[in-house]
């Protein structure tokens, strides 16, 4: 009544009471009487925002690209925001003017320029996949500019939740895409072919390797076996030369050892025909009945002997012998009896 209001506020909002011009009060959560005629209060509300947007940027190669996200922001100095914009309630605790939205808007409009010259430099299909870079350069952006300086708040920090090309440009980026993926795929299964070719080729050469390598193998085997025949045989051939030569040197030592026992025989008989010259020389000129004589032969018949010889050797000179076969039967006898 009379002009005379109460009004009340949360903890979340700061609060400006101008009472003729002058700040009267100020703080948060502030509750109070006040009189509507020479009052005016301003209520900004101090939690943070998440503001979405959504705008549209052209690439470097002339195609629209559509940004969308959102920017999380705070009114750190509300006296600041207060001389900016109106923030002024009415009695009934409504904001006079929807400045809010021009809050919002500026913030929009600040971050878009800083996204702005980033998009016009690059192409369609690296702005699709740049959310982090825009999220950077917004967030770098809103924090340096000084229009955002002048509204008192504080940006906590962006992020962008797509990136979109015009339908039509979505689906030909699609087309392109699946018909890369299809020649990726084409040539996977080519080089997966070429490969399994490859490694037959490699199998195979390995296996020819492998029969070649048998085969040398099996050749040297073949010439070490001809050498070691080759070795055997020059052996057996050296050995049989060693024995031969043995046999011509034992060959050679019984020649040399017959021909020495020869040379001794033939010596050790001229010596006893030389022994037995010399004995019998003082005999050789004595005539035989003297040396019949000298054997001193006692023996009857030996004497009838030499007899018959002398008369044998005078036959000539004699007429007629007449010997009695007594004597002859006698000699006989005796001879007989002898043995």
């Amino acid at each position: 009544m009379f002009g005379i209001k109460h009004i009340k506020f949360d903890s979340m909002t700061y609060v400006l009471h101008f009472k003729n011009g002058a700040i009267n009060k100020e703080g948060r959560g502030l509750s109070f009487f006040y009189f509507s005629p020479n009052s005016s209060i301003v209520a900004i509300p101090m939690g943070s925002n998440d503001l979405p947007f959504v705008f549209n940027e052209s690439t470097n190669d002339y195609q629209t690209v559509t940004i969308q996200g959102q920017i999380s922001y705070k009114i750190n100095a509300p006296k600041t925001l207060a001389d900016v914009l109106d923030f002024t309630v009415q009695d009934n605790g409504q904001y006079k003017k929807n400045d809010i939205e021009k809050l919002n808007q500026r913030i929009i409009n600040e971050a878009q320029t800083a996204t702005s010259a980033y998009i016009h430099g690059i192409k369609l299909k690296e702005s699709i996949r740049s959310a982090k870079a825009i999220e950077n350069n917004i967030t770098e952006g809103l924090k340096s500019s000084a229009a955002i300086g002048m509204l008192g708040i504080e940006i906590l920090g962006a992020n962008i939740l797509a990136i979109q090309a015009t339908p039509e440009m979505a689906r030909a980026l699609e087309t392109e895409t699946r018909e890369k993926l299809q020649q990726e795929a084409d040539q996977a299964i080519y080089e997966r072919r070429n490969f399994a070719v490859e490694q037959e080729r490699i199998i195979k050469e390995s296996e020819l390797n492998t029969e070649i390598a048998v085969e040398e193998k099996q050749k040297q085997i073949a010439e070490k076996k001809m050498e070691s025949d080759v070795q055997k045989s020059d052996n057996q051939r050296k050995l049989r030369e060693m024995k031969i030569e043995a046999d011509i040197s034992v060959e050679n030592q019984r020649k040399s050892l017959i021909e020495q026992k020869t040379e001794n025989d033939k010596k050790e008989a001229e010596t006893k025909g030389y022994v037995l010259e010399t004995t019998l020389k003082p005999y050789r000129d004595m005539d035989w009945k003297t040396l019949t004589a000298l054997n001193n032969n006692s023996d009857p018949r030996f004497n009838i002997s030499l007899a018959f010889r002398e008369l044998a050797d005078n036959a000539g000179k004699i007429g007629n012998l007449n010997i009695s076969p007594d004597l002859l039967d006698s000699i006989l006898n005796d001879k007989n009896n002898s043995r």
